[in-house]
């Protein structure tokens, strides 16, 4: 050992820990051979704890402020009283500092498709991805269950372990909340909640505390999303048959406007015997459709319901159709419910005087509505 490492050796150490990482969960102070001297300063400032290890032991734990420590390590006698090990003390001692602030906007997602069971689609797969923090608050079960003595422990090191916790965990979740694939994104306040409660306990085994949980996304394949995407574009659409003839003319007109010569001719003549051939099925089947809504018909004498395509009434045997009617004026045959004659024009509506009280009725009354009198 040279002189100036001996002298070096003997100072008492300030120990204090200024992080300039965003990224370090845990740091040991750095002392020559591990060796705390007795009246050591320690500094421990907010959002860190610091840990004492003494001879092998935790031997306290310390929130933020000034601490002295209490070693078995004097400056100078405890070297030269240490010759018979090398000058290398035996009184081991160190001071590890946890940083406590969060470590936010950490990023998981699933690496694999979560297999689900969707009451509208049946099986299907999932992915999904989000957001988290977390932050250190169980400092001892930290050290004994993560980084143990090592000098340096970063959030790198966990952040695996920890997306494993999350998509096994979220898998878990989706199976039990039993939510349709459709419905899933008006719940993801509900589903970060319930995730963010259950992962609390794994987060915990290792002295941890999630302190934040967020789903951004759940999609589903993206073969679903283009059949899906498909299904929407047809209830749109709404009428096939009328987007199909859309469709034809649309091709018609492009294929006007391409100057391809006999090609293009040719092209245009296919497309529009395929538009003909369409509006001639369309027009066939409306001719073929009954009119369900149409009403009865009835006997224009008796008032009796004719059955579609008879003659004549089967109960006073006239002629079906509506009763017939003299015209006021040109005394032809009319329909009776017409209101002007379709031979001279004149209108069927006249009213006229009463002989006998003057009263005026209408032209086809034959008797008067006030005396009875015999038009």
């Amino acid at each position: 050992m040279g002189l100036f490492s001996f002298i070096s050796k003997q100072f008492i150490e300030v120990i204090e820990w200024a992080d300039t990482s965003t990224d370090t969960l845990v740091y040991r102070f750095p002392v020559a051979d591990n060796e705390i001297k007795m009246g050591a300063q320690l500094t421990v400032r907010e959002s860190q704890m610091a840990i004492f290890v003494n001879e092998g032991k935790i031997a306290d734990v310390f929130s933020p402020g000034r601490y002295e420590l209490s070693t078995q390590n004097m400056p100078i006698l405890t070297t030269l009283k240490s010759w018979k090990y090398g000058f290398n003390s035996p009184f081991k001692a160190e001071v590890y500092f946890i940083n406590t602030k969060q470590f936010i906007d950490k990023k998981w997602g699933t690496t694999n498709p979560i297999m689900m069971r969707d009451k509208e689609f049946g099986m299907i797969r999932l992915r999904a991805f989000g957001i988290y923090s977390f932050k250190a608050v169980d400092t001892v079960k930290l050290m004994k269950e993560i980084f143990g003595t090592n000098q340096q422990y970063d959030v790198e090191s966990i952040e695996g372990q920890l997306k494993r916790f999350i998509v096994s965990g979220l898998s878990d979740l989706l199976g039990e909340a039993n939510i349709s694939a459709l419905d899933l994104a008006s719940n993801y306040d509900e589903l970060s909640q319930a995730a963010k409660n259950k992962f609390q306990s794994m987060f915990g085994d290792y002295g941890l505390e999630i302190t934040s949980f967020y789903i951004e996304n759940i999609s589903l394949p993206e073969e679903v999303e283009k059949t899906l995407d498909k299904r929407t574009s047809m209830g749109i659409i709404g009428n096939m048959g009328q987007y199909a003839q859309y469709q034809a003319a649309e091709a018609i007109r492009d294929a006007a406007q391409n100057p391809g010569g006999v090609a293009g001719a040719g092209v245009g003549i296919g497309v529009g015997s395929v538009l003909g051939s369409m509006m001639g099925q369309n027009l066939y089947k409306e001719q073929q459709t009954p009119n369900t809504e149409a009403k009865p018909l009835l006997c224009g004498n008796c008032n009796s319901q004719i059955e579609a395509g008879q003659k004549f009434c089967s109960n006073c045997g006239k002629t079906a159709g509506p009763s017939l009617v003299k015209c006021i004026s040109c005394k032809k045959e009319i329909a009776a419910n017409q209101k002007f004659c379709p031979e001279c024009g004149s209108s069927q509506t006249v009213e006229r005087n009463c002989p006998n009280c003057k009263t005026k009725v209408e032209a086809e009354v034959k008797f008067c509505p006030e005396c009875g009198n015999k038009m």
